[in-house]
């Protein structure tokens, strides 16, 4: 038999390690919860991103029959969103650091409101677009805050995977209007634009701020406070706090950054990067295809497009969670050059589609080409390019120039996407299959950028990221 004092000590320890476990357990779960809850909150931003993109889908034709549009003013209706959002996309940055990650959420909720109201009692095309020029200004600056909001609030494990979710809310919103859209009046479509600004206006209520943004403003009690209340109560949090400040004290002492000074040596690559992703993202002509989806199917040979708009809407989400599992697990990078590659299989495809109904050969085979290749474009965009331009814009600029360098990264994006969504209907009128044609040439060269240029930035620190993309001296 072993001494008494053995079997006392075992018996002890036996008791602690598992109640040492319950307490890590249940101080995960602490911390799990509050991040989810405030990434949560957050993209309900995402979600009235969706909504207001994907508004002027199903809604084109009665829209221009209620209130006497041309196709011309329509196509201002439907484009001039993107031009809200580039305003929104030049100050988000500012605004962010200014007033704070969940300030700029709320301004942007607050807008999105007013905009929605205009567009619900609109009698003619001036408040039409007056309250979607609104709704984009809104959506612009959500589209910066809300994954940088979600990325440093995240641990880097669950990081890429929490980010995506951003764009499977997008997905979600631009779904929900596709099928709503096909079912209630154009005005009755807006109240699904109202809920969540409502949402975040409350929800703001309940979770921290940016623990990181906290500390580049000097608040480094708050920003303890509000990083323990995101890896919960017992976990300890000084090693990723003394991160943070030895990284913001680094950033203090570099002088503020201008626009201009984004292309020195220190930052070009990182400036590369998130441009030409965003470039390469909207010129592979998603925009296209989301805000005009229902006369595409007309066009190419459908008696309806409410059928194809609903499909649209069906596989979207599915396939953007499953992009959200993948993206910690397999990276990045490998899943940017998948989406690009079907991307440009699946333009090329409907290219072809309207080629041989321009001919008149294989008649038969245009609807369901067409079909094919606009369900495979958005399920390879929504696995990848889709959310992944987005999750790395927020990890690779360091916090001193991310308002300045995000505000850029995505006025570009909106800027490509304006100029697709306005030209959309001219092109198509022009030549609809040379217009798929030019979008997959854009795919394909994204394939190529990937490859040559972007990093992998798979389970590395901001921190990590930040200095390897940034150490050009």
């Amino acid at each position: 038999m072993g001494n008494s004092k053995d079997v006392v000590d075992r018996e002890e320890n036996g008791f602690k390690e598992p109640l040492m476990h319950a307490e890590e357990t249940r101080s995960c779960k602490e911390s799990l919860c509050m991040v989810l809850v405030s990434t949560a909150v957050s993209v309900c931003g995402s979600f009235e991103f969706g909504v207001c993109v994907g508004y002027s889908a199903p809604t084109q034709s009665e829209i221009r029959q209620d209130l006497g549009l041309s196709l011309s003013e329509y196509s201002v209706f439907g484009s001039i969103v993107t031009i809200g959002a580039m305003i929104g996309a030049v100050t988000s940055g500012r605004i962010s650091d200014f007033s704070g990650r969940k300030g700029a959420m709320r301004m942007s909720a607050i807008v999105c409101i007013i905009g929605w109201l205009g567009i619900y009692f609109a009698e003619g095309a001036f408040s039409l677009d007056l309250g979607r020029i609104l709704t984009g200004y809104g959506t612009g600056v959500f589209s910066y805050v809300v994954p940088v909001f979600i990325a440093e609030i995240a641990p880097k494990q669950l990081r890429g995977g929490l980010t995506t979710i951003n764009q499977l809310l997008i997905c979600g919103g631009l779904s929900l209007c596709y099928i709503i859209g096909t079912l209630v009046t154009w005005r009755t479509l807006v109240l699904v634009g109202l809920v969540p600004c409502f949402v975040i206006l409350v929800g703001l209520y309940f979770i921290p701020e940016s623990p990181r943004w906290l500390a580049k403003v000097g608040r480094d009690r708050e920003s303890e406070v509000a990083l323990q209340s995101l890896r919960g109560k017992d976990a300890d949090i000084s090693q990723e706090a003394a991160d943070i400040q030895e990284y913001v004290e680094t950033l203090r002492s570099l002088p503020e950054t201008r626009i201009l000074e984004l292309f020195q040596r220190t930052y070009i690559r990182s400036v590369i990067v998130g441009v030409g992703l965003m470039a390469f993202q909207q010129f592979g002509g998603v925009n296209g295809i989301t805000f005009y989806a229902t006369e595409i199917f007309v066009s190419a040979g459908f008696a309806s497009g409410n059928l194809g708009t609903i499909l649209l809407g069906s596989i979207q989400v599915p396939i953007t969670t499953m992009g959200a599992f993948l993206m910690d697990k397999s990276g990045r990078r490998p899943l940017l050059m998948v989406s690009a590659s079907g991307t440009c299989l699946s333009a090329f495809t409907i290219a072809i589609s309207f080629y041989l109904k321009d001919k008149g050969i294989y008649m038969d085979w245009v609807p369901l080409l067409a079909l094919t290749g606009i369900l495979g474009f958005l399920g390879s965009f929504s696995i990848g390019m889709g959310a992944i331009p987005w999750v790395i814009m927020s990890e690779i600029f360091p916090i001193n120039i991310k308002g300045v360098a995000g505000s850029l990264v995505t006025l570009v994006n909106w800027f490509a996407s304006w100029a697709v969504s306005y030209a959309f209907n001219f092109l198509v009128s022009w030549s609809s299959s040379g217009t798929f044609f030019v979008f997959a040439a854009f795919c394909a060269t994204s394939v190529v950028f990937v490859a040559k240029v972007v990093p992998e930035t798979k389970g590395r620190t901001l921190e990590e990221i930040q200095a390897s993309m940034n150490s050009f001296k």
